[in-house]
């Protein structure tokens, strides 16, 4: 069956799910967005790729890190971004999801990122249309592909190799699309060891079918890890009491400075945000030195531009040995 995400030469149409995709566009992802990074890793360049096109954020559900970061990420490739909270205007009208997609290709629109409440509503977009590109930026609990991707940029400029790797996801599995997202990317990416780790109420029973371990101990789940990412509760997604309160999850769950300790010496922290501080993480461990939720954060502004670079054909741009890291012995 044909991937509705690549195009007929096998190039990348659209950004729906990190699910089904070859491990070399995943690659050539990383390695485009590893060009766009400064050789400190602390600023992402400006370059005119997309000068004259014009990208549409669509977001049908609330969020401010992820819609900003798009929009970083757009005008850093010089394109014209157009913002438009849905919620308040055209539905609230009665207007069908593909009629304001109509309405808004008409306006000469190049790539819609959307984000909605509901699941495989980018894929329906992608489907409807011909000419522009879509990316996913959050369907419901199914995909989150670009956080996905920005996870594994962050693991491989630290780890450098993903075959070596042991990665603990920890906490609401069942309700994440980051964690879906992010499992489909680094088992594709060969890591040997990804676990899912939470109470038995919050893990997806398909996760063994995926390959991933799950564990309902955190100190077993956590123990000689070289990454741990950490979830938010998802409270708004639960129906029914799954746990019993905030502050029991964090007696159980919480990474703490203790529980941390039980993972290897150079272990990296991370976080998708916003974070719960004193429920799924400890201010002590997310401000310490192990942390790199923040360098997450400058990481998903190059790997989003990547996304947009490569959809426009634009792939690889300026990509010297320096600026790929191969001079510096980085894993491809």
């Amino acid at each position: 069956m044909n991937n509705p995400q690549l195009n007929d030469r096998g190039g990348l149409r659209h950004l729906l799910t990190i699910e089904g995709l070859p491990r070399e566009t995943l690659v050539n992802i990383l390695d485009t967005a590893r060009s766009f990074v400064s050789l400190s890793g602390r600023e992402v360049k400006k370059v005119p790729l997309l000068r004259g096109k014009s990208v549409f954020n669509l977001f049908f559900e609330p969020s401010t890190r992820t819609r900003t970061t798009f929009e970083i990420a757009a005008k850093r490739l010089s394109a014209d971004v157009i913002n438009l909270n849905i919620q308040s205007s055209s539905q609230s009208k009665g207007e069908s999801l593909l009629d304001t997609i109509d309405n808004l290709a008409a306006m000469h629109a190049d790539m819609f990122v959307v984000r909605h409440s509901q699941s495989g509503a980018p894929h329906l977009i992608a489907r409807h249309l011909t000419r522009q590109n879509v990316i996913n930026a959050g369907d419901g609990r199914h995909s989150h592909p670009t956080q996905g991707l920005l996870d594994a940029y962050t693991i491989r400029h630290h780890k450098k190799d993903f075959s070596k790797l042991s990665v603990a996801i920890v906490g609401d599995v069942l309700h994440s699309r980051v964690a879906r997202s992010a499992i489909h990317a680094l088992t594709t990416l060969g890591t040997p060891d990804v676990r899912a780790v939470g109470p038995r109420t919050l893990l997806p029973t398909e996760l063994e079918r995926l390959g991933v371990r799950t564990y309902t101990d955190m100190a077993a789940g956590v123990r000689d890890c070289d990454v741990i990412m950490t979830l938010r509760l998802q409270n708004e997604r639960m129906q029914g009491p799954l746990l019993p309160s905030a502050q029991e999850y964090f007696k159980s769950y919480g990474l703490t400075p203790e529980r941390l300790a039980l993972a290897k010496k150079d272990a990296i922290v991370m976080h998708p945000g916003p974070m719960n501080r004193g429920v799924e993480i400890d201010s002590a461990v997310a401000d310490g030195p192990q942390s790199v939720i923040l360098q997450q954060v400058t990481f998903g502004i190059a790997v989003r531009m990547a996304v947009m670079a490569i959809l426009a054909g634009q792939g690889g741009y300026g990509m010297t040995q320096t600026e790929t890291g191969t001079s510096s012995g980085e894993n491809r």
